[in-house]
């Protein structure tokens, strides 16, 4: 019997930037326990998946996930995505709105940037293919990711944050940056997608605020706003279980949905 007819949702989780789906490995391995089709990709020149020539673009990496969903026979999915990941989630919703089946939100925002953060992006661009500047940027950006209590209690976290940031192909994440800094604000389609919805938040998230995640939670109709203690960036690695819960008690709350909506057919 397969996961949707045993009317377990598909889910499909989407990784942040500088990372690959192994960040998601706790969780990928949980929700399959509990009878889930998972599925974990590489986008755009992460995790083995070739970059491509195409300009910069998250509506290229969204429309990547909904043929991956034809590959795999699958109409309609729960997206999870974390950072990039969510703003890819929201691109999805944008373009494949029928095909969500629920929307799980970590550690973004749904509205666009700011001419200046934008710019600051489009700057990171040019310095991360710099092979002079690259380390130093690097080194200086990206234990950020990661809250105060991981990076002083977990090393083994900041680590594997720190090599994956340096593993990730310069080109890739020039290309990502690019594609975030000229996403659209996403606020109106998350106002008006109905189906159920959780945001999570980590407590000591330098980069996205308490502020923005509750705009976020607010803007969706049917969420929930999970606040992480001790909590960065990058929930899936600094809180693996405590997110498991956020997105099985998600994935429980479809499949409720689902069947009071074929009830009141």
């Amino acid at each position: 019997m397969s996961a949707a007819s045993a009317g377990r949702p598909p889910v499909v989780l989407l990784h942040a930037l500088c990372l690959d789906s192994r960040m998601w490995r706790a969780q990928a391995a949980a929700l399959r326990d509990r009878g889930h089709l998972v599925l974990t990709p590489g986008q755009r020149g992460f995790g083995g998946t070739p970059l491509g020539t195409d300009p910069p673009s998250l509506d290229l990496v969204a429309d990547d996930v909904a043929r991956l969903l034809d590959a795999h026979g699958v109409e309609r999915a729960v997206l999870a995505g974390c950072s990039m990941g969510g703003y890819v989630a929201m691109a999805f919703l944008r373009r494949h709105r029928d095909r969500v089946r629920a929307l799980a939100l970590l550690s973004t925002r749904g509205t666009a940037d700011p001419e200046e953060t934008a710019a600051g992006r489009r700057r990171f661009a040019e310095l991360v293919v710099d092979d002079t500047a690259r380390g130093p940027l690097v080194a200086a950006t990206t234990p950020s990711l990661l809250g105060p209590t991981t990076r002083a209690a977990r090393p083994e976290v900041l680590a594997e944050v720190m090599a994956a940031a340096r593993a990730a192909s310069p080109a890739a994440v020039a290309w990502a940056q690019r594609a975030i800094a000229a996403r659209p604000d996403a606020m109106a389609e998350l106002r008006a997608f109905p189906r159920p919805a959780v945001v999570v938040a980590g407590e000591e998230d330098g980069l996205v605020g308490a502020e923005e995640s509750g705009a976020l939670a607010a803007a969706l109709p049917g969420a929930r706003l999970v606040t992480l203690p001790a909590t960065g960036h990058l929930p899936p690695l600094e809180a693996p279980e405590r997110t498991t819960a956020a997105l099985a008690a998600l994935l429980d709350e479809t499949v409720a949905a689902d069947r009071k909506g074929a009830a009141a057919c």
